[in-house]
Order: structure tokens, then C-alpha cells, then sequence
């Protein structure tokens, strides 16, 4: 149980850490403010880093990760564009990006709760990226 708790627990946090890249990736281009520009690029380097251990702790375990929902990375995708050709301010930007942390935070709670037996290191990583999430929100509540 601890075993495959702590694998479902980093895969889930695995994916959502490759799913906040790309989100943030596909929306730098239309950051028009620089402060916002380094906010959201000094969150994708705190991502990459909590990617980095996710996959090695994997690595431990035999496995490759798993990649993002591909209707959730479509969806994602769906909305940041047709919000942003109707309004491309930074305001858009943090809201987008507000609406994603929160998401993140949501599912990653979720995955707590459901792989409680998960060995402590993998929770530690997961309360990391939730803290992460946390504070982008917080970091753009000044744009939205």
C-alpha cells in the first residue's frame, strides 16, 4: 500500500508540475508587464526544480512519470487562447493563471487525501508544490 500510494502520489504530482510548465510556457508571449514576466518566469524555474525530484524519486521506484490529462492539457489549452484573442491584458494573464493554481491546488489536496499511506517524502514534495501554487496565486493578486 505505502508503495503504491507514494507512485500514484508522485505521477499525480508529476503530471500536474508538467502541466503548470506548459500553461505557463504557452501564456509568457502575452505577458506584457515585466514583473509579471519574472514572477511567472521564477515560478516555471520553482516547477522545473520540483520536477527534477519527482522524477528521481520515480527513478527510485522503476517509473517514468506520467504525463498531463490530454482533454485537461486540451481544455487548458481551449480556454487561454479564446480568452486571450478577446482580451490580451495582464489582468487575462493573472486570471488564467489564478484559475490554474487553484485547480492545482484542488487536485493535489485531493491526491493527498486519496494516497494517505504515500511515504513522507513524497507528501513533502506535494505540500511544496501546493505552497508553490499558493504563492503564485498570492504573487498576481496585484494584476487580476
Amino acid at each position: 500500500m505505502i508503495y503504491n500510494d507514494t507512485i500514484e502520489l508522485l505521477k499525480e504530482c508529476n503530471a500536474g508540475i508538467k502541466m503548470a510548465i506548459a500553461s505557463i510556457d504557452e501564456i509568457l508571449d502575452n505577458v506584457h508587464d515585466s514583473r509579471l514576466k519574472q514572477i511567472l518566469n521564477a515560478c516555471k524555474m520553482d516547477h522545473e526544480i520540483l520536477e527534477k525530484e519527482t522524477t528521481i524519486l520515480l527513478d527510485n521506484f522503476n517509473d517514468s512519470g506520467k504525463e498531463p490529462n490530454p482533454v485537461a492539457k486540451t481544455m487548458s489549452w481551449i480556454k487561454t487562447n479564446v480568452k486571450l484573442s478577446f482580451d490580451e491584458s495582464d489582468q487575462a494573464v493573472a486570471d488564467l493563471i489564478t484559475d490554474g493554481c487553484n485547480m492545482g491546488v484542488k487536485s493535489l489536496n485531493k491526491f493527498l487525501n486519496k494516497y494517505k499511506a504515500a511515504e513522507a517524502n513524497a507528501r513533502i514534495l506535494v505540500k511544496k508544490l501546493i505552497s508553490l501554487e499558493e504563492k503564485l496565486a498570492d504573487d498576481i493578486k496585484s494584476y487580476l
